[in-house]
């Protein structure tokens, strides 16, 4: 099955195409670095994540680049309230939103540009458009793209330009310009962006590039005229990157992108987030509550990115009980009893039949939530099958293993699972060392000592798993 995404542009699930056969270019707007971020933006980042991997794992050679925002009026404004440059502001979120991705097993991309580092390609390419004529010189300074010049305007909200009305959301620029509808690209330097090192020289005198602006220059600089997909979260389809195209096929004079993707806005406890609603949890107030990443990262991928997705409590512990048992499965498998040669088996193809599922799931438009449904079947049938047999063959046990761990190379949950679970030899031996001291207790019928032990343990994470074999133990977040 091929590749097919929905594509805002045309309206419709397309086939996926590359602008090179075997190479995928990939630009994604990422955070406003003025703040933590929070798990309504992570949703848009894990799918992003996810087509990352996906693109990978198909084979593809992938050129991934996302964006950091760090000029526009939220990080000036924090900039001039902390007294400080721009820069300095925004790194430490900066720094914050790559430690909370890695948290949740985001794959690092290509590059993260960011607007202060092309400060001069965005001069060069303003002044492509004034010549061409896409562009204008206001009285005071400030330079607009003419919208009247582009007759495509508005083909990806699917919209009339000629119904834009000054008030609309295009129309807020704070500066004089010809027609209400234009967008700012320069904008003049205020008190505030000379306060926060936020203003360049340049033709038309001190000022900052506009939002729009900054990513298609960012974009086309770091990946070539042509992309071969852009994503973003649903609320940038206009006027962002309606303007994008706007600008950036106005300068080229070639397609901008070929494939649009957005992502649907995360809800919380069937609300929309917000401060004022007491719902705004960031990513790192979810991990010092407790909560282990890759349940996190388990809910934030469990819908198809344009399904309504409403993020609980209740839901992340049915998260965590899905992450626990990807984890226990791998680990039965690993363990179970080795079976002779004799009789056939149904495990290799019910394997085979995983991984045919997942593909033809991701094939369509990247769907996660079937995709993680063909991999819990697999659970449960090779689960049953190892209840009715007892033990494995190598060669049957390898098949599902490699199927498993194949899919996880997209959904990257048992790989997050394991890392937070890593148990250094230290706390090993402790473990080691208590397991002993319970068995002791109980084979002099102290069974008060042996629970709390066994409490002890649970306290650090730990549960322990009698059998015939002995006790077993493994550590749960």
């Amino acid at each position: 099955m091929t590749l097919k995404v929905y594509n805002t542009l045309t309206r419709s699930l397309d086939a996926f195409r590359t602008l090179e056969e075997g190479k995928v270019s990939v630009y994604a707007c990422g955070p406003t670095i003025y703040d933590f971020a929070h798990i309504g933006n992570f949703r848009a980042f894990l799918f992003y994540d996810l087509v990352h991997r996906y693109l990978e794992w198909s084979g593809y050679d992938v050129r991934f680049v996302m964006n950091l925002t760090d000029v526009d009026d939220k990080t000036i404004a924090g900039s001039v309230r902390e007294g400080v440059d721009v820069r300095d502001f925004t790194a430490r979120f900066g720094a914050a939103f790559l430690d909370d991705s890695e948290m949740l097993g985001v794959r690092r991309v290509d590059g993260y540009p960011k607007a202060t580092e092309y400060v001069d390609p965005m001069i060069d390419f303003i002044e492509r458009l004034m010549e061409s004529g896409h562009a204008y010189r206001a009285e005071d300074g400030a330079v607009y793209f003419s919208i009247a010049k582009f007759p495509s305007y508005g083909k990806l909200k699917g919209i009339d330009p000629d119904t834009l009305r000054a008030g609309a959301r295009v129309a807020q620029d704070e500066y004089d310009k010809e027609d209400a509808r234009d967008f700012a690209l320069w904008k003049v330097a205020t008190e505030e962006d000379e306060q926060a090192a936020a203003a360049w020289d340049s033709p038309w005198g001190r000022g900052r590039p506009g939002w729009h602006l900054e990513c298609s220059v960012m974009s086309v600089t770091e990946l070539g005229e042509t992309l071969d997909m852009h994503l973003g979260g649903e609320d940038l389809v206009f006027p962002h990157h309606e303007n994008e195209i706007a600008q950036s096929e106005a300068a080229t004079g070639k397609p901008f992108v070929r494939h649009w993707l957005h992502v649907k806005h995360l809800l919380v406890d069937g609300k929309k987030m917000s401060k004022s609603l007491g719902n705004f949890v960031t990513v790192r107030e979810l991990l010092e509550r407790g909560y282990d990443a890759a349940s996190i990262r388990h809910q934030l991928i469990s819908a198809q990115y344009r399904r309504e997705l409403n993020f609980t409590i209740a839901g992340l512990d049915a998260s965590k009980n899905a992450v626990q048992r990807l984890l226990d499965f791998e680990r039965r498998l690993v363990d179970a009893p080795v079976a002779g040669d004799a009789g056939p088996s149904v495990l290799p193809e019910a394997a085979e039949r995983a991984l045919s599922g997942f593909r033809r799931a991701m094939d369509d438009d990247f769907n996660s939530a079937d995709a993680m449904g063909a991999l819990f079947v697999l659970v449960t049938e090779v689960n049953a099958e190892l209840d009715r047999a007892g033990a494995v063959r190598p060669n049957e046990r390898d098949a599902v293993l490699d199927a498993l761990r194949s899919m996880d190379q997209v959904l990257g949950l048992l790989e997050v699972a394991h890392r937070d679970r890593t148990v250094d030899d230290e706390l090993g031996a402790w473990v080691e060392g208590k397991i002993q001291e319970r068995k002791e207790a109980r084979n002099a019928r102290d069974f008060a000592t042996a629970d709390a032990i066994r409490d002890e343990l649970a306290g650090r994470g730990i549960v322990l798993e009698d059998g015939p074999e002995g006790t077993r133990w493994k550590v749960v977040k």
